[in-house]
């Protein structure tokens, strides 16, 4: 069986892990549009607890050109995440291309106030040669 999760970030004991799938049905390729989803899965190895703050996105597409992404919390949550305990959400990304990639970092903080940064893996977005 292949793995759900084909990106992996660890950061000070904090896992980011990433399951990335191309989308034809939300894509219109005839009018230059590519559509990937992705799950992402958070898990707390620290003994702190955890709140995850910010997300800082780099989306580039095959042409270069780079987005970048800023907000608060995931898919309009800020979780708390104790020792041990994990968190899933899953979002997606458009790009005008066929090819293209993401990456980036989350920012925590813990019971002391005190931030935290665990990276986001990189990971491609790559739709099929049959896809454009």
């Amino acid at each position: 069986m292949k793995e759900l999760f084909q990106h992996t970030a660890i950061t000070d004991g904090l896992t980011v892990r990433v399951a990335v799938n191309f989308l034809p049905e939300q894509s219109r390729i005839e009018a230059g549009k590519w559509f990937w989803v992705y799950h992402i899965r958070i898990e707390n190895g620290t003994e702190r607890t955890l709140q995850l703050m910010t997300r800082h996105w780099r989306i580039t597409d095959a042409t270069g050109r780079v987005d970048v992404i800023e907000g608060e919390g995931v898919v309009g949550e800020q979780p708390v995440l104790k020792p041990g305990q994990s968190h899933d959400y899953v979002s997606g990304c458009p790009l005008s291309t066929a090819q293209g990639s993401m990456e980036g970092h989350y920012i925590f903080r813990d019971e002391g106030e005190r931030a935290f940064q665990a990276d986001i893996p990189f990971f491609p977005l790559a739709a099929p040669a049959t896809a454009g």
